[in-house]
């Protein structure tokens, strides 16, 4: 018999086998909701579940004793962060996109993000919700750490690369339409509340396990059973005020949003009012078919035609057009490198000639794109692409940083 105030270390280790255990038998029940689980479903959703209480005790000392002395920092500047960096809605939608266009895919898989809105109350509070469908692989542990932090882009210094996120707070702006995001993806069946945890007093970055609402079979029934289900799927529960400001900005979206995209090759939305997959309205623009780079004599430039496709109704006809894209790059001088790009050694810059009638959607325009549209609008027959360094909203161009030192390039 161990002595008195010290405990057994082989009865320590029987409790954690069946805390375990216990823990594996809920996650094969939830996971078994819906479809066939395998064991490395099971698995990855095991490890998942021990990665979310794991962050929960050792950053948020939640179950422990001693309070933690940043909360209220912490929380301030989230708050502050989520409210004041963007001005329009939209920001949610374009970072959503970004966030698509930096994932990682399997060989062979066409990239594709899906915005499903339904009036089903999936979650369980009582409101629409907006389904986000990307077939990526899957978040990673670091991609659930970067969520329950702030600035902790794993994109940062990484443009070279081809990324184009770098700010760290893209996420966050889903909290202007939604007080309660959900994140089902790689064992991963989390949400986050806008409204301050009660065992640690912060909101916004502390991830919360989904073992209720919904269900993988509710979020299947959506998506469509007779298609295989995305890796990764975000749902956003709508504040009342936002459902039809969403709907909005979603039916305004470009369809010249995929045109300096180097992944994203289909993006659709729909909208049904019932928990199946039955489309009551559907649009989508695609890139149809992309020639290959031709590099040309001019030093550093190259050319290709990209045909975008848009279908905007169920049964509709696809509408084409296709767009001749140069593209040039310039060195960039050494004494106009900045922080923002200083992995960066050229600047490149692209035009757009659309050949025939532009595709567009409602009222929504383009002018200036940083890979995705700002909103900054000219009145050329062309698009301009660049690597802008952008003001956290997405919205305008710092141009201080293209004039620093005079010329930007040779």
């Amino acid at each position: 018999m161990a002595p008195m105030g010290r405990r057994d270390g082989s009865d320590t280790l029987n409790r954690s086998s069946d805390a375990l255990n216990r823990s594996s038998d809920a996650l094969k029940r939830s996971w078994m909701d819906g479809y066939i689980c395998t064991s490395s479903q099971n698995s990855n959703a095991i490890a998942a579940k021990l990665h979310i209480e794991d962050i929960r005790k050792r950053k948020f000392l939640i179950g422990e004793s001693r309070p933690n002395p940043l909360t209220e920092d912490l929380q301030n500047a989230v708050a502050n962060l989520s409210s004041e960096l963007y001005t329009k809605d939209v920001h949610f939608l374009m970072e959503l996109i970004q966030n698509a266009e930096d994932n990682e895919y399997l060989a062979g898989v066409k990239p594709t993000l899906e915005f499903v809105l339904t009036t089903a109350d999936i979650t369980g509070i009582g409101a629409p919700a907006t389904l986000v469908f990307n077939n990526e692989v899957g978040f990673s542990k670091t991609n659930i750490d970067s969520l329950c932090g702030i600035g902790r882009s794993t994109k940062r210094g990484q443009r070279h690369q081809g990324f184009i996120g770098e700010k760290g707070i893209g996420f966050k702006s889903v909290f202007l339409v939604s007080g309660l995001p959900h994140v089902f993806s790689n064992g991963y069946q989390i949400r986050f509340s806008e409204i301050p945890n009660p065992d640690c007093a912060i909101g916004y970055i502390v991830p919360e396990w989904v073992s209720t609402n919904p269900t993988y079979s509710d979020i299947r029934a959506i998506y469509g059973s007779g298609k295989a289900l995305p890796n990764t799927v975000i749902i956003l529960p709508l504040k009342p005020e936002k459902v039809e400001a969403v709907k909005k900005q979603l039916s305004e979206i470009h369809p010249e949003v995929l045109l300096f995209l180097n992944k994203i090759k289909r993006l659709s939305i729909r909208e049904t009012s019932s928990k199946t997959c039955n489309a009551d309205s559907i649009s989508a623009v695609s890139i149809s078919t992309d020639t290959n780079l031709v590099s040309l004599k001019t030093q550093g430039a190259n050319c290709r035609v990209v045909h975008l496709s848009v279908q905007e109704e169920v049964d509709a006809t696809e509408t084409t057009c296709p767009y001749y894209v140069w593209r040039q790059g310039f060195p960039v001088k050494p004494n106009n490198m900045v922080d923002a790009r200083k992995d960066i050694k050229e600047w490149v810059i692209s035009l757009a000639f659309p050949s025939g009638e532009r595709l567009k959607w409602g009222t929504s325009s383009t002018g200036v794109f940083a890979f995705l549209p700002t909103a900054m609008v000219t009145n050329f027959p062309f698009i301009i692409q660049g690597d802008f360094i952008l003001s956290s909203s997405r919205e305008t161009i710092l141009f201080a940083y293209l004039l620093k030192n005079g010329d930007f390039f040779h």
